[in-house]
Protein backbone atom coordinates (compact mmCIF):
# COMPACT_ATOMS: atom_id res chain seq x y z
CA UNK A 1 0.00 0.00 0.00
CA UNK A 2 1.49 3.31 -0.98
CA UNK A 3 1.90 5.29 1.61
CA UNK A 4 -0.20 8.75 1.92
CA UNK A 5 1.56 12.07 0.83
CA UNK A 6 -0.28 14.17 3.54
CA UNK A 7 0.77 17.39 1.67
CA UNK A 8 -2.13 16.53 -0.43
CA UNK A 9 -4.61 17.14 2.21
CA UNK A 10 -3.67 21.41 2.28
CA UNK A 11 -2.45 21.27 -0.70
CA UNK A 12 -6.07 20.58 -2.01
CA UNK A 13 -7.30 23.11 0.08
CA UNK A 14 -4.97 25.68 -1.01
CA UNK A 15 -5.93 25.06 -4.67
CA UNK A 16 -9.95 25.19 -3.92
CA UNK A 17 -9.85 28.44 -2.01
CA UNK A 18 -7.33 29.48 -4.93
CA UNK A 19 -10.47 29.29 -7.24
CA UNK A 20 -12.72 30.59 -4.61
CA UNK A 21 -10.50 33.57 -4.09
CA UNK A 22 -10.60 33.91 -8.27
CA UNK A 23 -14.09 33.67 -8.48
CA UNK A 24 -14.84 36.16 -6.21
CA UNK A 25 -12.12 38.47 -8.14
CA UNK A 26 -14.83 38.09 -11.15
CA UNK A 27 -17.77 38.83 -9.06
CA UNK A 28 -18.49 41.58 -6.48
CA UNK A 29 -15.40 40.95 -4.61
CA UNK A 30 -16.89 39.83 -1.02
CA UNK A 31 -15.95 36.01 -1.61
CA UNK A 32 -12.22 37.23 -2.58
CA UNK A 33 -12.11 39.16 0.48
CA UNK A 34 -13.60 36.26 2.78
CA UNK A 35 -11.33 33.77 1.33
CA UNK A 36 -7.69 35.34 1.27
CA UNK A 37 -6.98 35.67 4.63
CA UNK A 38 -6.52 31.81 4.12
CA UNK A 39 -4.69 31.38 1.04
CA UNK A 40 -1.03 31.81 2.81
CA UNK A 41 -1.65 29.96 5.77
CA UNK A 42 -2.61 26.96 3.74
CA UNK A 43 0.62 27.61 1.70
CA UNK A 44 2.53 27.44 4.91
CA UNK A 45 1.07 24.56 5.95
CA UNK A 46 1.62 22.56 2.90
CA UNK A 47 4.77 23.48 2.60
CA UNK A 48 5.47 22.06 6.27
CA UNK A 49 3.93 19.07 5.09
CA UNK A 50 6.19 18.55 2.54
CA UNK A 51 9.28 19.20 4.04
CA UNK A 52 8.44 16.96 6.92
CA UNK A 53 7.16 14.43 4.90
CA UNK A 54 10.35 14.29 2.54
CA UNK A 55 12.11 13.64 6.12
CA UNK A 56 14.09 16.23 5.76
CA UNK A 57 15.25 18.26 9.00
CA UNK A 58 13.48 21.62 9.31
CA UNK A 59 16.90 24.28 9.33
CA UNK A 60 17.24 27.76 8.50
CA UNK A 61 16.13 27.78 4.86
CA UNK A 62 13.12 26.25 5.70
CA UNK A 63 12.28 29.01 8.76
CA UNK A 64 13.64 31.48 5.85
CA UNK A 65 10.92 30.22 3.35
CA UNK A 66 8.18 29.68 5.90
CA UNK A 67 8.82 33.40 7.76
CA UNK A 68 8.43 34.49 3.89
CA UNK A 69 5.22 33.00 3.52
CA UNK A 70 3.97 34.30 6.93
CA UNK A 71 4.88 37.85 6.12
CA UNK A 72 2.71 37.26 3.00
CA UNK A 73 -0.12 36.42 5.09
CA UNK A 74 0.36 39.46 6.93
CA UNK A 75 0.76 41.48 4.03
CA UNK A 76 -2.32 40.24 2.08
CA UNK A 77 -4.19 41.33 5.30
CA UNK A 78 -3.10 44.88 5.27
CA UNK A 79 -4.08 45.46 2.01
CA UNK A 80 -7.51 44.31 2.41
CA UNK A 81 -7.94 47.71 4.32
CA UNK A 82 -8.59 50.91 2.56
CA UNK A 83 -6.31 53.83 2.80
CA UNK A 84 -2.50 54.52 2.77
CA UNK A 85 -1.97 53.35 6.37
CA UNK A 86 -3.08 49.83 5.06
CA UNK A 87 -1.48 50.39 1.67
CA UNK A 88 1.83 51.12 3.30
CA UNK A 89 1.86 48.30 6.07
CA UNK A 90 0.66 45.92 3.21
CA UNK A 91 4.01 46.78 1.62
CA UNK A 92 6.42 46.88 4.35
CA UNK A 93 5.09 43.58 5.37
CA UNK A 94 5.67 42.03 1.61
CA UNK A 95 9.06 43.71 2.07
CA UNK A 96 10.08 41.71 4.71
CA UNK A 97 9.29 38.76 2.99
CA UNK A 98 11.09 39.37 0.09
CA UNK A 99 14.31 39.74 2.38
CA UNK A 100 13.24 36.25 4.06
CA UNK A 101 13.28 35.11 0.12
CA UNK A 102 16.31 36.53 -0.49
CA UNK A 103 17.83 34.96 2.47
CA UNK A 104 16.93 32.22 0.90
CA UNK A 105 17.34 32.18 -2.59
CA UNK A 106 20.11 34.42 -2.69
CA UNK A 107 21.97 33.04 -0.02
CA UNK A 108 22.68 30.11 -2.12
CA UNK A 109 23.16 31.64 -5.35
CA UNK A 110 25.16 34.93 -4.37
CA UNK A 111 27.72 32.15 -2.94
CA UNK A 112 31.17 33.07 -4.90
CA UNK A 113 30.12 35.83 -6.92
CA UNK A 114 32.75 38.20 -8.21
CA UNK A 115 33.03 41.63 -7.00
CA UNK A 116 32.28 43.14 -10.82
CA UNK A 117 29.56 40.81 -10.53
CA UNK A 118 28.32 42.11 -7.62
CA UNK A 119 28.47 45.60 -9.00
CA UNK A 120 26.76 44.69 -12.18
CA UNK A 121 24.20 43.24 -9.97
CA UNK A 122 23.33 45.70 -7.73
CA UNK A 123 23.61 48.37 -10.42
CA UNK A 124 21.31 46.87 -12.68
CA UNK A 125 18.61 46.08 -10.10
CA UNK A 126 18.58 49.97 -9.20
CA UNK A 127 18.75 50.66 -12.71
CA UNK A 128 15.48 48.49 -12.91
CA UNK A 129 13.83 49.74 -9.98
CA UNK A 130 14.23 53.28 -10.84
CA UNK A 131 12.76 52.35 -14.20
CA UNK A 132 9.68 51.04 -12.43
CA UNK A 133 9.04 53.20 -10.19
CA UNK A 134 9.09 56.12 -12.92
CA UNK A 135 6.63 53.96 -15.44
CA UNK A 136 4.21 53.26 -12.67
CA UNK A 137 4.05 56.70 -11.85
CA UNK A 138 5.49 56.79 -8.26
CA UNK A 139 5.93 60.37 -7.25
CA UNK A 140 6.47 62.61 -3.76
CA UNK A 141 7.00 61.00 -0.66
CA UNK A 142 6.59 57.65 -1.90
CA UNK A 143 9.30 58.00 -4.23
CA UNK A 144 11.55 56.69 -2.19
CA UNK A 145 10.04 54.04 -0.54
CA UNK A 146 8.69 52.47 -3.41
CA UNK A 147 11.43 52.95 -4.94
CA UNK A 148 13.34 50.40 -1.74
CA UNK A 149 10.30 47.79 -2.57
CA UNK A 150 11.35 47.74 -6.27
CA UNK A 151 15.03 47.75 -5.54
CA UNK A 152 13.95 44.60 -2.90
CA UNK A 153 11.93 42.51 -6.31
CA UNK A 154 14.80 43.35 -8.82
CA UNK A 155 16.94 41.55 -5.96
CA UNK A 156 14.77 38.98 -5.78
CA UNK A 157 15.09 38.35 -9.52
CA UNK A 158 18.82 38.97 -9.63
CA UNK A 159 18.82 35.95 -6.47
CA UNK A 160 16.89 33.64 -8.89
CA UNK A 161 19.06 34.81 -11.81
CA UNK A 162 22.30 33.79 -10.68
CA UNK A 163 20.93 30.38 -10.15
CA UNK A 164 19.74 29.82 -13.21
CA UNK A 165 23.44 30.72 -14.79
CA UNK A 166 25.76 29.56 -11.71
CA UNK A 167 23.73 26.72 -10.72
CA UNK A 168 21.19 25.71 -13.34
CA UNK A 169 18.52 23.09 -12.79
CA UNK A 170 14.32 23.30 -12.96
CA UNK A 171 14.49 24.30 -9.30
CA UNK A 172 16.12 27.68 -10.22
CA UNK A 173 14.23 28.43 -13.43
CA UNK A 174 11.21 28.05 -10.86
CA UNK A 175 12.06 30.44 -8.62
CA UNK A 176 13.43 32.98 -11.20
CA UNK A 177 9.78 32.50 -12.88
CA UNK A 178 8.42 33.12 -9.48
CA UNK A 179 10.54 36.21 -9.05
CA UNK A 180 9.00 37.38 -12.21
CA UNK A 181 5.51 37.07 -11.78
CA UNK A 182 5.73 38.38 -8.09
CA UNK A 183 7.13 41.41 -9.58
CA UNK A 184 4.36 41.99 -12.53
CA UNK A 185 1.58 41.05 -9.47
CA UNK A 186 3.13 44.04 -7.05
CA UNK A 187 3.58 46.22 -10.15
CA UNK A 188 -0.24 46.10 -10.74
CA UNK A 189 -1.08 46.65 -7.08
CA UNK A 190 1.26 50.28 -7.40
CA UNK A 191 -0.78 51.17 -10.62
CA UNK A 192 -3.75 50.70 -9.07
CA UNK A 193 -3.29 52.80 -5.98
CA UNK A 194 -1.05 55.36 -8.32
CA UNK A 195 -3.19 55.01 -11.08
CA UNK A 196 -5.69 53.16 -13.14
CA UNK A 197 -6.88 49.84 -14.13
CA UNK A 198 -9.25 47.48 -15.94
CA UNK A 199 -11.63 46.00 -13.35
CA UNK A 200 -10.20 42.98 -14.65
CA UNK A 201 -6.45 43.41 -14.22
CA UNK A 202 -7.51 44.96 -10.78
CA UNK A 203 -8.48 42.12 -9.44
CA UNK A 204 -8.42 39.05 -11.13
CA UNK A 205 -4.91 39.61 -12.87
CA UNK A 206 -2.91 41.00 -9.64
CA UNK A 207 -4.60 37.63 -7.59
CA UNK A 208 -3.60 35.27 -10.18
CA UNK A 209 -0.20 35.95 -10.71
CA UNK A 210 0.45 36.85 -6.94
CA UNK A 211 -0.76 32.78 -6.21
CA UNK A 212 1.16 31.68 -8.79
CA UNK A 213 4.49 33.53 -7.94
CA UNK A 214 3.86 32.25 -4.21
CA UNK A 215 3.44 28.77 -5.10
CA UNK A 216 6.40 28.81 -7.25
CA UNK A 217 8.85 30.32 -4.78
CA UNK A 218 7.22 27.69 -2.40
CA UNK A 219 7.88 24.39 -4.57
CA UNK A 220 11.50 26.26 -5.54
CA UNK A 221 11.94 26.80 -1.61
CA UNK A 222 10.98 23.09 -0.59
CA UNK A 223 13.20 21.55 -3.47
CA UNK A 224 15.63 23.79 -1.92
CA UNK A 225 15.17 22.42 1.51
CA UNK A 226 15.02 19.11 0.70
CA UNK A 227 18.79 18.94 -0.72
CA UNK A 228 20.01 19.51 2.19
Amino acid sequence: MRKLKLWIIPAVFFLVCCALNLAGCLTDGSLEKTVKPALMPLLCVTTMACLLGSGAVPGKKAAFLLAAQLFGFAGDTMLMGKGFAFFAGGIGFFLVGHIFYMCLFGGISWKGLRPWQWIAGIAGAIAAAAVLALMIGVNGVMLAPMGIYALALMMLIFSGLCGVLRIGGATWWIIFCGALLFTFSDSLIAVRHFGTLSPFMDGFGVMSTYLLAQSLLAIGGVRLCKKD
